[in-house]
């Protein structure tokens, strides 16, 4: 292992941010008993809830998140590391907490403490373990960082906690187990057992546990944050006899657009205005999964997705109505406009750097999902440290790591194709949110194209184009777990000079520097 000189270390060292509030979390990280869908079994879990505790910021502020590491259960990981997904990391790479792209796992018995300044950014993102397949076990939560200035404020009455709508995922295995048919070369990707709204799902034969209820008054507008917190599941979200006004997605403000409804996929998040303008009673909420290929698991129902809107006055049960009508207007993506700045960085100029990444699956062997023919596999020092210590081509990183170097300030393109499996591949990329010139419907777009940090796409050729401004090394992934244990990955490594000096040298802290150490000592078991 190689650690960073005093010298470079001071001209590292952490800078305080005068104008910032500090905002503090706890995070105890347990393994303890739950049962979202009446099916009772351990979970990995922040501070013994699922989803896990709600951060609440606004963007002048700086968290800091303490997460100890008090896992003991050896049929899951006993190490973790989150992400804090959507929050771009401007100098602090070393806080974006994919395990060994830019920190080593915190080890059992261990804790670390996240220092995030915001800078000004706002919207609802989420956190999630970011150590291969952890977060199915339930490490996983919500951020909402509200701008008291959002351009969008007077379409609104209520915004809080109560407000927050998660889609989720559940299996009633632990992760290691339920992913090991499937690495080993298995036909299918693990199905859950379940689907959840809020936390509650039910499963066939399973117990009739209490649908979530989100409550409104009549009258009153609520900006609902629905977040899709799933390892594998894409949803269609709607509201029984209510139309949604979509105001912003993965953060990015968006010009208003009224819809019955919209495809959700995993790590994707939408801000809706619901006008509380119906008959005083009870209605369904409705988020059926989109099953990508057959099903083996005898106790799934992807339609068995529900929660109840329920207004003030009315009766304590459930709807009467029918439970599965699917809405008419659904969401086209294209269709969604940037509110502020729209436009694609470099408009329709060629760009400085197209990246042409095509996505396959091969059993041989094991199942393995590649870019361009290679299965990511993470290396054993994480690829900040490395840049840090002075990677800085393509070639100072082996091919398992598939790490491409992006320069300063370039405009930056990739092309998304391949052999989708039936699948649609949301695919995440950390440290910005790029416009989507190509998407899965409607045509080429640089003048206003939608702008994310998600994208899913199926088949054909999907287009995104982002500025190379933040420098760090950030994960393009897709965002099936399942997708990503197997290897369907890359790291680009933006900037990697800057990243050392100058005014975007990355923040490190000695806490995160002695996280490798502490790390690899550790016995394989626990690694």
């Amino acid at each position: 292992m190689v650690f960073l000189s005093l010298k470079l270390l001071t001209q590292l060292a952490l800078i305080s941010t005068a104008l910032s509030a500090d905002v503090n979390y706890v995070f105890n990280i347990v393994n303890g008993n739950i049962a979202p869908d009446g099916f009772n079994r351990q979970g990995v879990l922040v501070n013994g809830i699922f989803p896990g505790t709600l951060i609440e910021a606004t963007p002048d502020d700086t968290l800091h998140i303490t997460v100890n590491n008090q896992l003991t259960n050896p049929n899951m990981r006993r190490s973790t590391s989150i992400h804090w997904h959507g929050l771009f990391q401007g100098r602090t790479a070393s806080e974006d907490g994919p395990a060994m792209v830019t920190q080593c796992p915190i080890a059992p018995g261990n804790s670390y403490t996240y220092d995030i300044p915001l800078r000004g950014q706002s919207g609802t993102h989420w956190y999630h373990s970011h150590l291969s397949s952890q977060y199915v076990d339930g490490v996983r939560g919500v951020i909402v960082v509200r701008d008291p200035n959002d351009p969008h404020l007077s379409l609104y009455d209520e915004d809080n906690a109560n407000t927050v709508i998660t889609l989720g995922d559940w299996y009633h295995g632990f992760a290691p187990a339920v992913a090991a048919p499937f690495l080993e070369g298995g036909e299918h990707e693990p199905v859950p057992d379940s689907g959840t709204i809020n936390g509650r799902g039910r499963y066939i034969g399973g117990p009739s546990v209490q649908r979530a209820r989100v409550n409104v008054v009549q009258g009153k507008r609520y900006r609902f944050r629905v977040v899709n917190l799933s390892a594998y599941a894409g949803f269609t979200f709607s509201v029984e006899g209510h139309s949604l006004t979509v105001i912003e997605i993965d953060g990015i403000n968006h010009v208003a657009k009224v819809v019955d409804g919209f495809d959700i996929f995993v790590g994707q998040r939408y801000s809706v205005v619901l006008n509380a303008n119906q008959p005083v009673n009870n209605y369904w909420i409705r988020a059926p999964i989109e099953l990508q290929h057959d099903s083996d698991n005898d106790n799934f129902d992807p339609e068995n997705v529900y929660a109840v809107l329920h207004y003030e006055g009315a009766p304590d049960a459930e709807p009467t109505t029918r439970a599965d009508r699917d809405p008419d207007n659904v969401l086209k993506e294209h269709e969604l406009a940037p509110l502020e700045n729209p436009g694609a960085p470099g408009g329709n100029a060629p760009a400085d750097h197209v990246i042409d990444l095509q996505y396959s699956r091969s059993t041989n062997g094991g199942t393995k999902w590649m870019f361009n023919g290679i299965q990511y596999l993470s290396p054993t020092v994480p690829t900040l440290l490395k840049i840090i210590n002075g990677a800085t081509v393509d070639a100072d990183f082996t091919i398992p790591e598939h790490t491409i170097v992006l320069a300063h300030n370039e405009i930056v393109e990739i092309h998304l194709h391949g052999s989708a499996n039936g699948h649609v591949h949301p695919f995440h990329l950390h440290g910005h949110a790029f416009d989507i010139i190509q998407g899965r419907d409607g045509p080429p777009n640089y003048v206003n194209p939608p702008r994310r940090d998600v994208f899913g796409i199926k088949g054909g050729t999907g287009i995104i184009r982002f500025k190379a401004d933040n420098p760090g090394p950030w994960f393009l992934h897709c965002h099936i777990d399942w997708h990503l244990e197997a290897g369907l990955a890359v790291v680009f490594a933006e900037a990697p000079a800057e990243q050392r000096a100058g005014p975007n040298a990355q923040i490190i802290k000695q806490e995160w520097l002695d996280l490798c150490p502490i790390y690899d000592a550790l016995p394989p078991e626990l690694q």
